[in-house]
């Protein structure tokens, strides 16, 4: 058998000394997955900042610059996917595009996957954790060059203006999403209720193949896990990028399998967060991802969420 051409990775993300987010929780399923993961850190902290403490240094938008500028000067900067997280500075989102778009001359079938965090939703009241001056940067400069989108609903309303209240409103933003640039959509998470009920997340997703209007539609509904995670987001993108990959034209299949595996992990996460608190209430230490413990689920996930066609 003829080896799969060599895949590159550009990943933009946060770096933690412990535990998984940014980086730290994308390059280890994408590796595992077969992918060559090139690792820019935007910031490097001690830890997340859902702990009591955190150090560390931020990167800046010359510095990220400098780094891009000498894998250029080696004719390294060559790469299939870029795949970009949480941010918190407008200047550095605007290198980010001016790289995307570089690359993007060099390969025109580069894939850029952006999950656009700026916020989410807390019992119903959505609120930005990104400054606000990020939004307009997203909306007019990201989004259009992006390929593969992941917001959760409330990200989905702000870079359109819509709210969402019904299934049917949430498709329709995606086709607002899809008109702006990105032929892949998927709304990570929501509050609308799906057929299964209260215990289960509803995620969407919409594929739109090259410029036609011919769209699949998806829905996922995931049980709820009763704990506050942090890094999920990064991992799913990240899964969600080797799936679609592996599955160009079936976004279930590709959903089906980064969902699956995204519960594998966070079972065994809470299992464990849970044994360990001995009834206490588990800590940010505890409840870090249980990533390595998983390398089998993210490798090959045993289907455990199956997606429904719209």
């Amino acid at each position: 058998m003829e080896p799969e051409r060599e895949c590159r990775v550009l990943s933009i993300q946060s770096h933690v000394v412990r535990g998984y987010v940014g980086n730290k929780a994308a390059t280890f399923p994408l590796q595992v997955l077969g992918f060559e993961v090139d690792t820019v850190n935007s910031v490097q902290f001690s830890n997340h900042t859902g702990y009591a403490h955190w150090k560390g240094q931020v990167l800046n938008s010359d510095e990220l610059h400098e780094l891009y500028e000498g894998l250029k000067l080696n004719n390294v900067n060559q790469y299939d996917y870029v795949l970009t997280g949480y941010t918190r500075d407008t200047s550095f989102l605007a290198m980010v595009v001016d790289i995307v778009q570089e690359l993007k001359q060099q390969n025109s079938n580069l894939v850029y996957v952006c999950d656009p965090v700026m916020g989410d939703k807390w019992n119903g009241e959505g609120s930005m954790y990104v400054p606000k001056d990020l939004l307009p940067v997203y909306r007019d400069k990201v989004v259009p060059v992006a390929d593969i989108i992941t917001p959760n609903q409330f990200e989905a309303e702000l870079l359109t203006g819509r709210k969402i209240h019904t299934e049917k409103e949430a498709l329709e933003v995606m086709d607002m999403l899809h008109a702006m640039g990105p032929e892949t959509v998927v709304i990570t998470s929501s509050d609308l209720q799906g057929p299964l009920g209260n215990d289960y997340l509803i995620a969407l997703g919409s594929h739109r193949r090259n410029g036609t209007k011919v769209t699949q539609r998806i829905r996922v509904e995931s049980p709820k896990v009763d704990a506050v995670f942090v890094g999920t987001g990064d991992l799913f993108a990240a899964m969600l990028l080797a799936w679609t990959h592996k599955h160009p034209n079936n976004l279930k299949v590709a959903c089906e399998k980064t969902v699956s595996a995204m519960q594998h992990v966070l079972q065994r996460t809470i299992r464990s967060a849970k044994a360990q608190a001995g009834g206490n209430k588990p800590s940010s230490a505890q409840l870090e991802l249980r990533m390595v413990q998983s390398k089998k689920d993210i490798e090959n996930p045993d289907i455990i969420v199956k997606a429904a066609v719209l």
